[in-house]
């Protein structure tokens, strides 16, 4: 089987290259339960509509932005952390 190359963006060559030095080391498996668990316990499985004032909305696009993450993960990592304070 012959394998493709794929051209790799310079973020994805930075990450292939930190794989292949030594800054990554394994994990040991109650980290990895550890993970999983919080990875579970953050899965999207209800749907929600709501009306919120544009202006919010705006504001609230504007710092996933800046945290670089999708408005709508943004806003239910929110609300995560509101239901569980």
């Amino acid at each position: 089987m012959k394998l493709r190359r794929v051209k790799l963006t310079k973020y994805e060559q930075e990450i292939e290259r930190s794989l292949n030095s030594i800054e990554w080391v394994p994990g040991s498996k109650a980290e990895f339960d550890e993970i999983a668990r919080a990875i579970a316990e953050r899965k999207k499985d209800a749907v929600l509509n709501i009306r919120i004032n544009q202006g919010d909305l705006e504001e609230l696009k504007a710092r996933a932005k800046r945290h670089g993450v999708k408005y709508q993960t943004f806003i239910a990592e929110v609300l995560h952390r509101v239901a569980h304070s």
